[in-house]
Parts: C-alpha cells; sequence; structure tokens
C-alpha cells in the first residue's frame, strides 16, 4: 500500500465524523496542517498564498475533505516556518490496552480502581516529601 493510499485510509469521510479507538485523532494531516498554520499565526488566506492555494483548498484539507500526501502536509508546514520530524517507532498500545480494561469494568470496580489509585498517589507525595525534608 502507498503513502498516499495509508494517509488516504486514515482520512475521516467528514470533520464531524468522530475518530476510532484505533486512529488517534491528533495524529492526522489535517491536524498538523491546521496547528502549524494557527502556530505561526496565518489565516488559511495567508497559508494559502505562501503555497500558492486558495483559502478554500486549505479549509477543505483542515476539515478532513480531503487526503493530502506526506510531501503536501509537510509543505503547508514548512511553509508556517515550521518542520515535521516523521520516524518510525515501535508501537505501543498500552494506553489503549489499559483504557479497553478499564471500559471493561463494572461502575463498582471503576471506583475501587480510581480509589487505590488515590491512595497510591498519596503514598508516592508522602514518600516524595519523606525524601525532601531527608535530604535537607
Amino acid at each position: 500500500m502507498s503513502m498516499r493510499t495509508a494517509a488516504r485510509a486514515r482520512q475521516p469521510a467528514t470533520a464531524a465524523r468522530p475518530a476510532s479507538p484505533r486512529r488517534p485523532r491528533h495524529l492526522l494531516a489535517n491536524d498538523l496542517v491546521r496547528e502549524a498554520r494557527k502556530r505561526a499565526g496565518l489565516t488559511q488566506r495567508e497559508l494559502a498564498e505562501r503555497t500558492g492555494t486558495t483559502q478554500s483548498a486549505i479549509a477543505r484539507l483542515e476539515n478532513g475533505g480531503t487526503a493530502p500526501s506526506l510531501e503536501l502536509v509537510l509543505a503547508l508546514v514548512r511553509a508556517c516556518d515550521l518542520d515535521l520530524d516523521v520516524s518510525l517507532v515501535e508501537r505501543d498500545d498500552a494506553d489503549w490496552w489499559q483504557a479497553g480494561a478499564v471500559a471493561a469494568m463494572t461502575p463498582e470496580q471503576r471506583v475501587r480502581r480510581h480509589e487505590r489509585v488515590a491512595r497510591q498517589l498519596v503514598e508516592f507525595r508522602r514518600a516524595g516529601e519523606r525524601g525532601r525534608h531527608g535530604a535537607a
């Protein structure tokens, strides 16, 4: 599968469609472009002028109406005087696994789990305070 096909497969049909648990919304190309533009303090029209396209094309892209290539996303991010660092890393589903485990619990089990975690946090805080006072 090409990168363009893979990117297209990850894009939602519309911006209103919620992200699935297997596709975190914060990693979508449209969000990267929107975030870069906002960090640069640019309007859609200003970004369009910098890249030789139209404001409506930028709006469609940011709203998930198009599936841009990685090359296009990189060009738009760079037009915002930012860069995009892409790397391959080992997949870590620990957060999704934990969320699924908690979702499978009954409300009573969730309360007991949160109480246990709260007790542990209090113990950690006390241990840290003892460490600071002992080191002084």
